[in-house]
Formats: structure tokens, C-alpha cells, sequence
């Protein structure tokens, strides 16, 4: 049964395994959250989550140019009411940090982020590896706390309380999603 499930795309393996893919759980823990914005800039990996908040009326979805904007749209949503989140790529996140310093960190907006982790494990294209090596020591600089998901099992714990951290300190938070959760099975990015 495993060598089967191996063969499989990951959503399909996903199935057997928990009885649902990586991207549906999040659904499911954005909404037990309350977390109704989200705002993305368009991104590969990510693509089976944007795809399912798009198809449903309970999100409200923006497509910002940028990733910055994306900041500016979720910390004004935050502070008329409504939770958001960010979904970017790795490069996306190398923009961010004037406005996390300047916006998010100091007037302590609960920035929630879900990155996919580009630029390792088999990504061959060299800006992505080079930004990807910035990532956590800008994180860790700026002190957001983040966690990288490498396995299905974790999606659901991880997200919802990665969620309830950030809006209950009121600190920004980065969920990683690393390429052996999303990218397993894939020739390629």
C-alpha cells in the first residue's frame, strides 16, 4: 500500500493518509479561525490553496501587485475588524521586511503569513535559492515567530495554532511551507 501511495500525487497520497490534501485542511483551520481575508500575490505552489478560497464565497480574496500591499491590505482589514492572512513565495517575503519593521512589528498588527519555501530541495532557479537563504535570519532578526510544515500530519496542528498566536499577542507569524509537504512526487517546481 505505501510503494502505491508514493506513486501518487501528493493531494492523492494526502487522501489516504488523513482523508483530505494539505490545502483543504487550511481552509478548514482559516475558517475555525476566522480568518476571512486573504490577500496573495499569484504563486505556483501555493496554487491548490488559492484556488479553494477563491472557489468559496466565505473568503473574501485580493490580488495585490505586490506583496507590501498585501501588508498594508491585511493590517487595515485587522484593524476595521477582520483577520487575514498573507500567501506569498519566498521571494515575495525578501520585499517585506521595511514594512514588517515600519508597519506590522511596531504598532504590533498581527501580520499572519503562509510562504511557500522556494529556492531548496531541488529548485533550480538561483534567485529563488539565493532569496530563500535570507528567509529565517530575517525572521529570526525581526523576531516573528515561524515554522516550517514538512508533513501532512502537522498542517492542521501548526496552522491553527501559528493562528491563535499571532492574533492573540498581536505579533506577526510565518508558516513555511516547505517543499517536502508541497512539492513531494513533482519532477519540478
Amino acid at each position: 500500500m505505501l510503494m502505491e501511495l508514493e506513486k501518487q500525487p501528493m493531494a492523492e497520497a494526502a487522501d489516504e493518509r488523513n482523508g483530505m490534501p494539505w490545502d483543504e485542511i487550511v481552509v478548514g483551520v482559516l475558517k475555525r479561525n476566522n480568518v476571512r481575508l486573504v490577500a496573495y500575490v499569484p504563486d505556483k505552489v501555493l496554487a491548490p490553496l488559492i484556488r479553494r478560497v477563491e472557489a468559496d464565497d466565505w473568503f473574501t480574496v485580493i490580488t495585490p501587485a505586490r506583496e507590501e500591499e498585501a501588508v498594508g491590505i491585511v493590517a487595515g482589514a485587522y484593524m476595521a475588524g477582520m483577520r487575514g492572512i498573507i500567501l506569498m513565495q519566498t521571494s515575495g517575503f525578501a520585499t517585506l521586511a521595511n514594512v514588517l519593521a515600519s508597519l506590522s512589528l511596531p504598532c504590533q498588527l498581527p501580520t499572519v503569513m503562509m510562504i511557500s519555501e522556494r529556492g531548496t530541495i531541488g529548485d533550480h532557479q538561483l534567485g529563488q535559492a539565493l532569496v530563500c537563504r535570507t528567509m529565517r535570519p530575517v525572521l529570526n532578526t525581526l523576531n516573528i515567530e515561524h515554522f516550517s510544515i514538512e508533513r501532512l500530519e502537522d498542517v492542521e496542528f501548526v496552522t491553527d495554532r501559528m493562528i491563535q498566536q499571532a492574533f492573540t499577542t498581536q505579533a506577526s507569524a510565518a508558516m513555511l511551507m516547505s517543499p517536502l509537504l508541497t512539492n513531494r512526487n513533482k519532477k519540478e517546481y
